[in-house]
Order: structure tokens, then sequence, then C-alpha cells
């Protein structure tokens, strides 16, 4: 723990020494003559050609268009500067500049952003993005300033759905006695049981294992997630039931934000709005490339129908009064999105 606490400390004086701070008096949104250079260092913790990833890199060449090299946003990908938790930490204190993050660990520092964890919470994918897209969304991003942290943009990552290696799923009935990796995780597990399944806490890496062997019979995740774990080798039903849809946020630092300019800040504002569109489709295309695979690999697809869907909302009633409760308001206005 000692030697974490070194290592994030030495990460946040590189980055104090190496950035230098553009001029705020007088320097024009797309010029690079009026005001210093500024380098600011963006944490991501995917691969580098993940949709994420490309996402970020997006963003940072569109920074360096609009502001003529005069902002240079660097890209570390593959989890260089720590894991989400930690990063997130050190942008709430400048150590880092940006990051895309999810709202998992993004909600232990701003608690407004759990009511968007609830399951079944949205009709599909078309309702979230118009409630991220509209006021709620734009209020849920100013959410996180309190916390030092300024949100920028929504990004992608699917939905979540169940898959197994005993049966389709086409009912409620279906869940019965399934034993399912869950990440550690109160709701989840609630969920699971709420279900009528069996919940079981397991490390993401041994889930292969796990169903292989039948410690498990199935877990639950997106598509690409699905498909490059080759868990549909040993898990082949796959019911499509989008209980989870939990967005990204693309983040900034308050410290390093309060140094912009306004100038600065609306470009940033616009290249991100523009990364999350291009990100979006990104995503959209790996999840069809990683649907069709399974599908050619033998993996039995279900959705499921409108009555059996209604019937697993309901089974999340007593979820949303323990866990929801303080968010009503917000869950209300977000269910009355057309």
């Amino acid at each position: 723990m000692f030697l974490k606490k070194k290592v994030l400390a030495a990460l946040s004086v590189l980055a104090v020494g190496t950035m230098v701070l553009a001029g705020c008096g007088g320097s024009g949104s797309s010029s690079s003559s009026g005001g210093d250079k500024m380098v600011l260092r963006y944490a991501e913790n995917q691969v580098k050609d993940y949709p994420t990833t490309k996402g970020a890199q997006k963003f940072a060449d569109l920074v360096k268009e609009k502001t003529n090299g005069r902002i240079t946003v660097e890209v570390y990908d593959s989890g260089q500067l720590g894991d989400e938790k930690s990063v997130i930490e050190q942008i709430q204190f400048g150590g880092i500049d940006m990051s895309r993050v999810s709202l998992t660990p993004l909600s232990e520092f701003s608690k407004d952003l759990m009511a968007l964890q609830m399951p079944y919470l949205y009709r599909d994918a078309d309702h979230m993005w118009k409630v991220l897209d509209g006021d709620i969304g734009k209020k849920l991003l100013g959410s996180t300033e309190k916390d030092g942290i300024v949100g920028l943009s929504w990004y992608d990552a699917g939905a979540r759905n169940f898959y197994n290696s005993k049966r389709e799923i086409k009912s409620m009935a279906d869940m019965q006695g399934l034993k399912i990796r869950v990440q550690e995780s109160g709701l989840m597990m609630d969920m699971v049981k709420a279900l009528g399944a069996s919940p079981t806490p397991m490390a993401y890496g041994e889930v292969y294992s796990g169903l292989q062997t039948g410690v498990i019979d199935g877990a639950e995740n997106n598509w690409p997630s699905y498909e490059s774990t080759s868990h549909y080798e040993v898990a082949k039903y796959y019911v499509i039931d989008e209980h989870s849809r939990i967005p990204e946020m693309q983040i900034i630092s308050k410290q390093t934000w309060d140094k912009l300019s306004a100038d600065d800040q609306k470009i940033l504002r616009e290249c991100a709005a523009e990364s999350s569109k291009y990100e979006r489709e990104l995503w959209a295309k790996q999840e069809q490339e990683s649907e069709k695979k399974v599908r050619d690999g033998g993996s039995v697809i279900t959705k499921l129908s409108e009555e059996a869907r209604a019937e697993f909302v309901k089974a999340m009633e007593p979820l949303y009064e323990k866990y929801g409760a303080d968010y009503k308001e917000l869950i209300d206005q977000i269910r009355a999105v057309k």
C-alpha cells in the first residue's frame, strides 16, 4: 500500500511538472498564438483498438485540430496510469487530467449516478440515449463537479444480458436454480435472486473455467465481452434481456478545467460530444461483429418477448424500494422520457 501511494504521488508530480497551463487572458479559441501550449494526460484502461480508446484518440485529434496544436491530449491506454478507481482519485486532485470511466466506480465518488445502475431502467437503447442526450443527461454530467470532476460526454458500453450452459431462457421459470456469476455487488446479487437464480460472485478471469467445469451455470455481460472471452464456447444459450445499460463518462479534473479559458472549455465540450458519436458508432459495429461470430459459433440466441420482459421488470420492484428510494424522483423522470 505504501509503495502504491509513492507511485501515485510520483505520477502526480510528473503530471504537474510536465503540464504547461494555458493562459486564460485573451487567447483565441483556435489560435496557437494567443496562449501557451498545454499537454493533458488522458487515462484509458482499455486496449488501443477498443471503441472507447479509439473514441479517446478521436477526441485528442479533434482538440489538436481545433486549437491548431496549442492543446495536446496524450492518451495512455491499457491502464498505464492505473485502474479506474485510482485514476478517478488522481483526477480529483489534478494528478491526471482526463479519463473515460464506467459509472460503477464513478458512482462511489458521485452518488447521484447510482440511479443509472438500476436494472431494467430503460426500455431500450433509444430510450437511454434520449435520456442522456437530453436535459437529464446534461444535469448528471454536471453532478460530479462538487466532487472535483467535470463530466464532458457519454460513451456507450452496450447492454448486459444473461447467458448459460443449460437451457434457453424464455421466461423467469427458466432462470430458476441457475448458478449465475455476478460482480461483488449487493444490487447485482439481489437482482439475480429476484429472478429465481443463485448469484455466485467470482473473479472475471475465472468465469471460463467455472462454466467449463460446472462450478457456475452462467454469467452476464455484453456482446463483445461474451465473444472476446470465448464464453460462448462453454455457455451457448444467450438471452437478450438487457437487464443493465450502464453508460460511461468522459471526465476532466475540475482543477484542470478551471485553468482553461471559456473558449477552450467550449472547444473541449464540442470535441467530447463529437467523439461520443464516433465511439457509439464503433461500439454498434463491434456488437454486430461479435453477435455474428457467436451465432456462427453455434450460440442459441433468444430475445425475451414483451410479456416475459415485463415479468422480469416486475420482479425488480423490491430492488427499487431497497436501492432506488433515494433517487425515486430521478428514476421517475427517466422512465417518463418518451
